[in-house]
């Protein structure tokens, strides 16, 4: 595990812990799940991959997660792009590849949008989405509140729900469901201008493969490759997943290599 220290870079008032590790393009960025950080197997595998090939590599945890301030609770998909948006801005230079995980995935495409939006859009050279989550708060929590989380939501604004991976809750916010529906994505055609593939486990109780297939379905332009691991989890984080994702990045990187020799 890489115990060098974190940078940190201050938005809006709150210390956002980062990593980044020197290379060639394409860059790799990181961005990881809900309450996830950024030391995480995966983003510790990518690390390792980055350093062997000689890439960029870039990560950061959100506010309220692993070694960054602020407080989990107050979080939301807004803040937490906002976040994202001004590392990358700030640490990436060149084209990267994104890597993003469950709810990495949603941030990720919204981060797309919005570097879109604003002119940059050659700065996406790939993108790779593990287990995404794109408007899970509407899509994937909502719709299995039970009665008494709906009162929880109502009277004190915040709900809990057991988790598989820790045995602290998980906790969500009347604020992130209601922020979320601002930063849907499933609601029209999503474009990336760029080429992405989804690593999705067949066996993941909290994302349904049935939710990566519908995000297919929204990406009608670009070149989408989807890869079904009929045994995989969620995390997808055993050493054959692992390796799975370093052939996946690889492939990103030629491709980009190839699009360059013929520029």
């Amino acid at each position: 595990m890489n115990t060098s220290p974190p940078q940190f870079l201050d938005v809006k008032g709150t210390n956002i812990a980062l990593r980044l590790r020197a290379g060639r393009e394409p860059g790799i960025v990181w961005l990881g799940g809900y309450r996830s950080d950024m030391l995480g197997t995966k983003a510790e595998w990518l690390d390792h991959y980055a350093a062997e090939k000689g890439l960029a590599f870039l990560r950061h945890d959100y506010s309220g997660h692993g070694e960054s301030g602020g407080e989990f609770r107050d979080g939301t998909i807004s803040s937490w792009l906002e976040q994202s948006l001004a590392v990358f801005r700030h640490f990436a230079s060149g084209p990267q590849i994104l890597v993003g995980s469950s709810m990495g995935g949603w941030i990720a495409l919204r981060l797309i949008q919005e570097l879109q939006r604003s002119g940059e859009r050659e700065r996406v050279a790939g993108l790779i989405l593990i287990a995404p989550a794109p408007d899970f708060t509407s899509e994937l929590v909502e719709p299995q509140l039970t009665h008494d989380q709906r009162r929880q939501l109502a009277d004190r604004g915040y709900m809990e729900e057991p988790s598989d991976y820790s045995p602290e809750p998980y906790i969500y916010t009347r604020a992130l469901l209601e922020d979320g529906k601002t930063n849907q994505v499933l609601k029209g055609v999503i474009q990336t201008d760029c080429p992405v593939h989804i690593l999705q486990g067949m066996e993941d109780r909290d994302v349904p493969y049935a939710h990566a297939l519908r995000l297919v379905d929204h990406l009608p332009v670009d070149d989408v490759t989807i890869t079904l691991v009929r045994d995989g989890d969620h995390r997808l984080s055993r050493p054959q997943d692992l390796e799975l994702l370093s052939r996946t990045v690889s492939s990103m990187v030629d491709r980009f290599k190839a699009r360059q020799s013929i520029q």
